[in-house]
């Protein structure tokens, strides 16, 4: 038997190719907070960005200026919660950057609050009522509209609320930034989910 008969018989074994996503807006390091359905723990590293010092991230900047992050250096970038911080006119300036750190065929997942889902609750005079509880405690549709209210009582005002979103003005903002395709669904939670391509 040849050498290369032999070889044949092994079992190929191949390594996966490790990629990297940009948490931006990372807050206190968790892996639980990368979606497993779209990043694999074995097939993805997290980078970190956050513009606080305290959560110690890899990278402290804001989500509107990464400097630190060279073009086209990264295969995803994961946003939760992320855009609705921004004022509006940053909000181009954020999906810019994005565009700019993805490598051609990379993608931006991205998260926001829902807010006709919101604008519901409120037209039922349900303002502060809990519409659910999350890890920090119960969630209100004032919550979702101007931010966390413990949050910015405690002195954070990184997680003051100042925009919003529809799965129109989401979907559209993304196409403006040269995002293609782009797809916007309504997690029937209060939530929005957008996958946006940077075309190879």
């Amino acid at each position: 038997m040849t050498d290369a008969m032999m070889l044949a018989d092994r079992p190929v074994e191949t390594e996966i190719a490790v990629r990297t996503v940009l948490h931006v807006g990372c807050g206190a390091a968790n892996p639980a907070k990368i979606p497993p359905a779209f990043f694999p723990h074995a097939e993805w590293q997290e980078l970190r960005l956050d513009i606080d010092p305290d959560v110690a991230p890899d990278i402290q900047a804001s989500i509107t200026d990464m400097p630190m992050v060279g073009n086209a250096t990264v295969d995803a970038v994961w946003s939760s919660h992320n855009l609705e911080h921004l004022a509006p006119h940053e909000v181009a300036i954020a999906l810019a950057e994005f565009f700019r750190v993805l490598r051609p065929g990379g993608f931006l997942l991205a998260t926001v609050p829902d807010l006709q889902q919101v604008a519901s609750l409120v037209a039922e005079d349900k303002l502060e009522d809990a519409a659910y509880i999350s890890a920090m405690g119960p969630i209100a549709p004032l919550d979702m509209l101007y931010g966390l209210r413990q949050a910015l009582a405690g002195g954070n005002h990184f997680m003051a609320h100042r925009t919003g979103y529809t799965a129109t003005t989401l979907e559209a903002a993304c196409t403006r930034a040269g995002f293609a395709p782009v797809r916007v669904i309504r997690d029937g939670h209060f939530a929005l989910w957008a996958t946006a391509v940077r075309p190879a």
